[in-house]
């Protein structure tokens, strides 16, 4: 996968084009990721142990990891991402635009 768990990302595609988030959740087998506050969909809950209080909730559905880009600060954009060693034997993902690396 090329998202990790909160990294912020830009949608390239769907209903929330152009939208940023953060990844909340990943799921490498689906090769699906949730992203905060994209693809809302509602659910009705019934009242259980957990939630006391059943209705309808709001909540993030899962979108193909293919229709997000890793967000870079510096172009401002969702970009695509390289993998190199740094000097320290650790491995990084940078921006192909730009060089940047990413923290994690």
């Amino acid at each position: 996968m090329h998202v990790k768990k909160d990294d912020i990302v830009m949608v390239n595609s769907g209903k929330d084009k152009g939208e940023t988030g953060k990844v909340l959740a990943v799921y490498p087998k689906e090769g699906r990721v949730i992203v905060e506050g994209i693809n809302m969909m509602t659910k009705h809950m019934k009242p259980s142990q957990k939630v006391q209080q059943g209705g309808i909730v709001k909540q993030e559905g899962k979108i193909h990891a293919s229709n997000v880009l890793l967000y870079c600060d510096k172009c401002k954009k969702g970009v695509r991402t390289g993998k190199k060693f740094l000097e320290d034997g650790t491995k990084v993902r940078f921006c192909k635009k730009c060089g940047e690396t990413f923290n994690k």
